[in-house]
């Protein structure tokens, strides 16, 4: 089924997507391999001491995102804008449909959805899709 909207909450160890139309839901889970990564190296070290992003997980929550044709990144910290900035080098056709990014803390799947709704109805009456 296609679904109109869909909406990643993501840090860098976890990505729901919940793809919907104002009547149906379908929820994906995407876990990152590996788990917890090191943030800093050793020091003497050279360059920034942090782990560049994680390609491979990055990839499987651009495919979970399926053909939505409006997408909304939300989550904590700087893993929503390290999405955001995979998705406009490295899937292109995915990031013309990324509506905007929205900070959010840990949601349920119930208040996540909620929000995301609630943009949408203000996006689409502001286009006039109402």
């Amino acid at each position: 089924m296609s679904y109109q909207h869909a909406v990643v909450w993501i840090d860098h160890l976890h990505a729901r997507v919940i793809d919907f139309n104002f009547d149906d839901k379908h929820v994906v889970a995407v876990e990152r391999e590996g788990g917890q990564r090191q943030v800093h190296r050793k020091s003497g070290l050279p360059g920034t001491g942090k782990p560049g992003p994680d390609h491979h997980f990055f990839d499987e929550v651009a495919a979970a995102l399926g053909d939505a044709r409006e997408i909304l990144i939300v989550g904590p910290g700087n893993a929503k804008v390290e999405f955001r900035k995979d998705l406009d080098t490295r899937h292109a056709d995915v990031a013309k449909r990324v509506v905007a990014s929205e900070s959010a803390d840990h949601p349920s799947d119930g208040e996540l959805l909620s929000f995301a709704r609630k943009y949408f109805k203000r996006v689409d009456a502001l286009r006039g899709d109402v």
